[in-house]
């Protein structure tokens, strides 16, 4: 055989090895799924906390202040009436001791009262009060999304709701957002 018959067959098998390798690649891409078919697709939600201050304005009872601390006039008031009491009791050295026992008892008792009354007196004002609260709200951050491509199925998180399908390129999923229709 002749050297270029042999050159001849040689790049024709050749050919016909690279067309029909070729041919089956072309089917088998056009045989490969456009599009993956959407079984089921779930929210995927978060609960945010978002804080705000809430005020109100409420009566608040306090303690009045007092305008005399060392109980002088309970003192001098109870001392004057129980030394009058104590004036009362017995004759010569043993009314002295009577008066002067009765004002020093009635000077105790004044001031214990007094300290009483003012221990019991309050003044009510208006407070400005305020608090932080919590509002909760749900928030989308993205959907958990079933699908079937060749016959299998499988799932995948995704930051859009694909609809019915999803597309695939190479026998894998496309999974950028589509850009929105203006």
């Amino acid at each position: 055989m002749e050297n270029s018959m042999i050159k001849g067959l040689v790049i024709g098998a050749v050919s016909v090895v690279a067309i029909s390798a070729s041919g089956f690649a072309g089917y088998k891409v056009l045989t490969q799924p456009a599009y993956a078919e959407v079984i089921a697709v779930k929210d995927i939600k978060e609960t945010v906390r978002t804080p705000r201050e809430e005020c109100q304005d409420v009566q608040v009872q306090r303690k009045a202040q007092v305008k005399d601390e060392n109980r002088v006039a309970g003192t001098v008031i109870g001392g004057v009436l129980g030394g009058l009491v104590g004036n009362q009791i017995g004759h010569g050295t043993g009314n002295t001791i009577a008066t002067v026992a009765g004002a020093a008892a009635g000077g105790y008792a004044g001031n214990t009262v007094q300290k009483t009354m003012q221990d019991k007196d309050t003044v009510a004002t208006t407070a400005h009060r305020c608090k932080t609260v919590y509002d909760s709200s749900e928030k989308l951050v993205g959907y958990d999304v079933s699908y079937r491509l060749d016959g299998k199925e499988d799932h995948v998180r995704l930051a859009y709701n694909p609809g019915n399908r999803i597309p695939v390129k190479d026998g894998k999923l496309v999974l950028q957002s589509p850009v929105p229709a203006k």
